[in-house]
């Protein structure tokens, strides 16, 4: 009797290892644009806690005085160029926001992003308008940065 020897597999076919290379390549090529508009919406995110303060400022200069501030001196809150962050270049009520302004746009704080950060932001801005109704203050957010950007609280036009 001759008895027949079974060859074991040992490793992995070259054919299986291209197989695994493709769909790691398939999985980074979906995975890779989505982790970059995260990072573009946690950097955009900045500039909204940025703009608490002088929201704040604005409301409190709008009960005393009955008017929306033209700069970030009149509603006593640091100059726009000291108001920054990691992702955020500048902070400013009116025309302090825009340093090209012609004229001045009363209780508007804009938030001017950093260069050099995520590609699809890069020098966009993030503005929020006051809006009095009823006695109490709600703010417009506008942004030229693609909406897929801002932050859930901050989508184009909705009031905060």
């Amino acid at each position: 009797m001759k008895t027949q020897m079974q060859k074991v597999q040992q490793g992995f076919t070259l054919i299986e290892l291209m197989i695994v290379v493709a769909i790691i390549g398939i999985l980074a090529a979906i995975a890779i644009p989505a982790y970059q508009d995260y990072i573009a919406r946690s950097q955009m995110t900045e500039a909204m806690s940025l703009v608490a303060g002088p929201k704040t400022a604005i409301a409190e200069y709008w009960g005393s005085k009955g008017d929306f501030p033209n700069a970030n001196s009149d509603a006593h809150v640091a100059t726009a160029g000291d108001i920054k962050g990691k992702y955020v270049a500048t902070v400013g009520i009116g025309g302090d926001g825009d340093a090209t302004a012609t004229k001045k746009t009363k209780g508007i704080i804009t938030a001017k992003m950093q260069a050099g950060i995520s590609q699809g932001i890069q020098g966009k801005i993030l503005q929020l308008s006051p809006i009095t109704h009823a006695g109490s203050i709600e703010w417009s957010c506008y942004s030229n940065a693609d909406e897929k950007y801002l932050p859930n609280n901050c989508k184009k036009g909705d009031p905060q």
